[in-house]
Order: C-alpha cells, then sequence, then structure tokens
C-alpha cells in the first residue's frame, strides 16, 4: 500500500499527478490538508479539532483531505486510518515549486516525507520546479515512476529511507544525480503596505543564497545543470563537528 499526501492541498494538479503515478504500483490511500499548507514544515495541530472528509472512493484508491497540516496527514494515516496495515510507501507531492537546499527545512511536502520516515517507512518527497497551477507533470511523474519502482524493488534500503527529489523544468533532462542538500540562505524581505482600516501590515518575499554554486555535487548545481536532484535527508540535526569542541570548553 502507498499513502500520499503534500502540502498544496487536496485540490492542487500535483496531488492528483502523485496518486496517478502510485496507483500503478497498488492500492493508495491519500490523504492531504484541506487547504494549502505551504511552509509549514513538521507543524501539527493541537489546539483545533481535525475534520476528516471522504473525496473520492474506487477500487485501489481513497481519496480524503483532513483540516490540518501533512504532518498531521501522516500522524492521522499511521496512527488511525490505517493502524493496523502495513504502508510499504509514503509519497508527498508533487509540490508546485522547489524544496531544494535549505527549503527542505520550512517544506510542508518534506515534513510529510520526514515523519513517514519517523513510522520506519519509506518515504520520498516529490517537488517540481514549477509554481504554476496548470505546470506540466509529464518530467515530474517520469521521474517519480522510476524513483519509486527502484525503492519498492530493492531489499536492501536503510531505514528509515527519505528522499527529496527535486525535478527542474528543462527541454531535455539529463538524468538523475544523487547529491548533497547545498549550503545558502534565504534572506527575507518585508514589504510594508497599509489596508483600508489605516493598518500596517507586510507582504514576506526573499532571495535565496547559494553559498556554494560552484560545488557539482550539491541539489542547486544539479537542477541548475539540467538534473533531476536526488538528496537522502537525515533526522539527526546533531552537530557532530562540534562535539569536541563543546566537551572542551562546557568542562
Amino acid at each position: 500500500m502507498i499513502v500520499v499526501t503534500n502540502d498544496d492541498g487536496f485540490e492542487a494538479p500535483g496531488f492528483a499527478a502523485a496518486i496517478e503515478v502510485a496507483c500503478e504500483f497498488g492500492r493508495v490511500v491519500a490523504v492531504a490538508p484541506a487547504t494549502p499548507q505551504s511552509g509549514r514544515s513538521q507543524a501539527i495541530t493541537i489546539y483545533d479539532p481535525l475534520f476528516l472528509r471522504e473525496r473520492h472512493r474506487e477500487e485501489g484508491l481513497e481519496i480524503y483531505s483532513l483540516s490540518g497540516t501533512p504532518v498531521d496527514c501522516i500522524k492521522f494515516v499511521f496512527d488511525h486510518l490505517l493502524a493496523d496495515q502495513k504502508v510499504d510507501l509514503v509519497v508527498s507531492g508533487i509540490n508546485h515549486g522547489s524544496n531544494s537546499a535549505i527549503n527542505v527545512l520550512y517544506s510542508g511536502t518534506m515534513g510529510a516525507a520526514i515523519e513517514g520516515s519517523f513510522y520506519g517507512c519509506p518515504s520520498v518527497g516529490l517537488s517540481l520546479l514549477d509554481h504554476s497551477r496548470d505546470a506540466d507533470f509529464t518530467d515530474a511523474k517520469c521521474y517519480g515512476r522510476q524513483i519509486i519502482a527502484s525503492i519498492l524493488k530493492s531489499q536492501e534500503q536503510p531505514r528509515p529511507l527519505c528522499l527529496n527529489v527535486n525535478v527542474p523544468v528543462v527541454p531535455n533532462i539529463k538524468g538523475i544525480r544523487v547529491c548533497r542538500q547545498c549550503r545558502g540562505i534565504w534572506r527575507e524581505d518585508f514589504f510594508p503596505h497599509v489596508d483600508p482600516n489605516g493598518r500596517n501590515y507586510y507582504w514576506l518575499t526573499g532571495n535565496y543564497t547559494n553559498y556554494e554554486p560552484e560545488a557539482e555535487d550539491t541539489d542547486e548545481w544539479a537542477l541548475s545543470n539540467g538534473y533531476v536532484a536526488v538528496v537522502p535527508v537525515q533526522i539527526d540535526l546533531t552537530s557532530y563537528s562540534d562535539l569536541a569542541y563543546l566537551n572542551k570548553v562546557l568542562k
């Protein structure tokens, strides 16, 4: 069984594209947020009730919306909806827009994929570098299909396996590159405005600064050069390089 979710909401075209691919591999249960939840990372809902609504059902496919975050969707599936059943894979996406580099920390798409790996289930976050609602998901489906088939076929995968997959928008994709997360940072701009009642408010935007644009082993380089970037994501955030230093200065 494959579980599908996303962070753009159950009506997003990328969600439908992910379901289409997943259905080629067996039974699919898809649970996505009822409303767009981009940028929610690992957020969970603890102060409001959660409402589940069935949206579609046919042989081998169930689609639901949940009034929560992407991580809520995964928790609900594993701890309630399918608590007594085996899930073979979690697919999160296909996201409208990039989740490369530091975006992985903010992404609701990757938050859900990471949460799936917490349950010992291989998980894949799929993203297409196109924010438009009418984006062409042909390449994302093609490479998503290839990656899913490889994971389900393999008997030697590490647990928990979590992949951050980003697909560029180029005329001819050169193939897949397994790479590392690029070092870089977002710097935000807050544009001030005044509403009709005279209250000040702000719109958030920003720009990404790539700290290592020449490094050919990063996801940003792969995407800039026409490759699908596949980054294995680990959950342990311990800075091992700082352990010796801290053991020295804190004694």
